[in-house]
């Protein structure tokens, strides 16, 4: 296994680099990866075809900033769309739990304000785009957890899981070093840094490799036995965590650094006496680590980023906005709901209706306030759905040690960055699985669980 996973990794990296150095390949990597994926699962066993289709949905999620970086997608969206359509074929297969149903109806939720939309928006408006581009990312994660709901895996499998996500974001991370392997040259001031980002979008880049530094951070304290491996997790960690502080955009930082500590917190608890002292040298690496990758991050961007994250420009001053204009934003949207409280104002319309009232032309950062907006009280129903229904599931099962990193992954990111990519609707489902103790693999759900599709 461990022999295996450092084949992948190295190959992961030559991928990272093969992509900046050949533009080309991105789209015969996004081909490659749909046909992989696509018969790996057919050709699984039945019993294990749920597991495959989870780490080919992780895999997804992993790679999809690095594919939009290059424009190798058929459309901006793709990724999302894929993620359905493996969850669709799992549906096929085995079904989904009952007890799932509320995403079910979290789901039908949200066709009323296309009804909206549709009678609201002009002729000349491209009505597909409007509406599938925000219904993209919530239908994804409400199919995402409709199906993972109940499925029990072990901890080898989820461990193959959190592989199949860090293996194409260890691809991104090379391609970063190498669109911008010197951070002092572009570091000029406190804003969000578009080319120590890739040259791409820092706050997905930053939500991406604040996701990588977890995962690796889980293979540290979880996963990784062998003392070389858990070596090269250091190193992750330190790579991770320094490209996502210098993208300048905190959301995915302070995201990153809340999952850890709550996963650190929940493995600390976990163990008996003698692990726990054993874990609390692994912390102390861990931490040694972390100030390494802050001081390196300070030094590299001329000291800059300790003012970005004491909240002030370039020139010392506190700004005055902690939230860089969300908070606008929220307060927009929140005012669309109070003029249209029952049905909203339609599926992709608040965007539209912003700037025509204010001037601001700017997608919602605030998945919350933009399903308040756009779907009225049936949308604060069906955010309560998401909010409660994996709360409800911890109760009755304590399984999975992720849970509660999933979750505010989740959480935090629809918050600073709604959804504009997969990874928080289906993170979010990571965290409705059962993980069993045993190592041995787990070849079905439980039938008494399941319906057939």
């Amino acid at each position: 296994m461990r022999e295996k996973y450092l084949k992948i990794l190295m190959l992961h990296v030559v991928i990272g680099g093969g992509i900046y150095l050949f533009k080309g390949l991105v789209n015969l990597y996004f081909l490659g990866i749909v046909l992989f994926f696509f018969i790996k699962t057919i050709n699984a066993p039945k019993r294990l075809k749920h597991v495959e289709i989870i780490k080919a949905c992780a895999y997804v999620l992993g790679v999809e900033v690095l594919l939009r970086m290059q424009g190798g997608l058929v459309f901006y969206e793709a990724n999302k769309y894929l993620v359905i359509v493996f969850v669709v074929i799992g549906f096929f297969y085995s079904g989904f739990s009952k007890k799932a149903i509320s995403y079910f109806f979290y789901i039908l939720l949200l066709v009323p304000s296309i009804y909206v939309s549709l009678n609201a928006l002009d002729v000349g408006d491209n009505i597909r785009k409007a509406i599938a581009f925000n219904l993209s990312g919530p239908v994804c994660l409400g199919l995402s957890a409709l199906y993972c709901y109940g499925i029990k895996v072990t901890k080898e499998q989820l461990e193959s899981i959190v592989n199949h996500a860090i293996f194409p974001l260890v691809s991104t991370l090379v391609y970063i070093y190498a669109y911008n392997p010197n951070v002092s040259e572009v570091a000029t001031g406190t804003v969000s840094n578009f080319t120590a980002s890739g040259g791409f979008g820092p706050n997905q880049v930053s939500t991406v490799l604040g996701l990588g530094a977890f995962l690796v951070t889980t293979r540290f304290f979880y996963f990784s036995k062998v003392k070389f491996v858990r070596y090269l997790d250091l190193i992750l960690i330190l790579l991770f965590s320094f490209r996502a502080i210098v993208t300048f955009s905190r959301g995915g930082v302070f995201t990153a650094l809340l999952m850890i500590g709550v996963f650190i917190l929940m493995r600390y608890r976990s163990m008996n006496k003698l692990d726990k002292s054993k874990m609390l040298v692994s912390v102390v690496l861990f931490v040694l680590v972390g100030g390494l990758s802050w001081v390196v991050s300070t030094v590299q961007t001329n000291g800059f980023i300790e003012k970005r994250y004491t909240n002030k420009n370039a020139v010392g001053h506190v700004k005055k906005d902690i939230t860089t204009g969300r908070k606008d934003l929220f307060l927009l949207e929140f005012e669309e709901f109070v003029n249209s409280p029952f049905l909203g104002v339609g599926v992709g319309r608040v965007k539209d209706l912003r700037f025509q009232r204010t001037g601001i032309h700017a997608a919602s950062h605030n998945e919350i306030s933009r399903i308040i907006a756009e779907h009225g009280l049936l949308g604060i129903l069906a955010f309560s759905i998401l909010l409660i229904t994996p709360l409800s599931l911890r109760v009755e099962n304590r399984s999975n040690i992720l849970f509660f990193s999933f979750y505010f992954f989740w959480l935090l990111t629809i918050n600073h960055s709604a959804m504009r990519i997969a990874a928080p609707g289906f993170i979010y489902a990571l965290s409705l699985l059962f993980v069993s103790d045993n190592d041995k693999v787990i070849e079905t759900v439980d039938e008494n669980l399941t319906l057939a599709v």
